[in-house]
């Protein structure tokens, strides 16, 4: 499974991705986020499942999703979001 991250940066935020070579940094969490959901349906459209992680500004996880591939050719990728961390 793919794994891509979003995380805040000092003066930015970083998408972390297996599949690319490099972080993409942007000025907005906004941004960062909106490229991130498009490169994991954009992966799961081409059979790989993604874990998508979306970080505050603090570090701590906001949210989690899986994007997992078509079940058959009629149908599309869909971000599930998963359950919040447990946060002790």
């Amino acid at each position: 499974m793919d794994t891509i991250v979003v995380e805040p940066l000092k003066g930015g935020w970083s998408v972390r991705a297996d599949t690319v070579a490099n972080d993409m940094v942007f000025k907005s969490g906004r941004q960062a986020e909106d490229t991130a959901r498009a490169l994991a349906l954009r992966l799961a459209n081409n059979g790989r499942p993604v874990r998508l992680t979306l970080k505050i500004k603090d570090g701590q996880v906001a949210a989690r999703f899986v994007c997992l591939p078509p079940v058959g050719p009629q149908t599309r990728s869909r971000l599930m979001e998963l359950p919040a961390p447990l946060i002790a």
